[in-house]
């Protein structure tokens, strides 16, 4: 076991929103950036879709998450789930009709 004294590098962390809970442990994340346009100089906005592990599945469709760098943990999922900012405000509840025409009288 060897002991190296010198400090571990920054791992890169991204702000996100969940836009799949799909599968097993994992969560789809889309990063968005704006990048200025190389001859008309307006900012655009530009997105990447990252994969990441979700151990205790908490994090659901539509909250901000942030994601740390991390080993493959797959072939296609090299980051974690560090902490989610902010959850997803879900619709006011709607009551919904079941079954079609109720008490259609006279």
């Amino acid at each position: 076991m060897s002991t190296n004294t010198e400090p571990r590098t920054a791992r890169r962390t991204l702000l996100g929103v969940v836009s799949s809970t799909k599968m097993a442990k994992t969560i789809v994340v889309k990063v968005q950036r704006m990048v200025m346009h190389p001859l008309y100089k307006k900012y655009m906005k530009r997105s990447s879709i990252y994969k990441a592990h979700d151990e205790k599945c908490e994090a659901g469709v539509g909250d901000r998450v942030e994601i740390m760098e991390t080993r493959r943990i797959s072939k296609s999922k090299s980051f974690r789930l560090m902490r989610i900012v902010a959850k997803a405000r879900i619709p006011a509840a709607t009551p919904h009709v079941t079954g079609g025409i109720e008490n259609a009288e006279g």
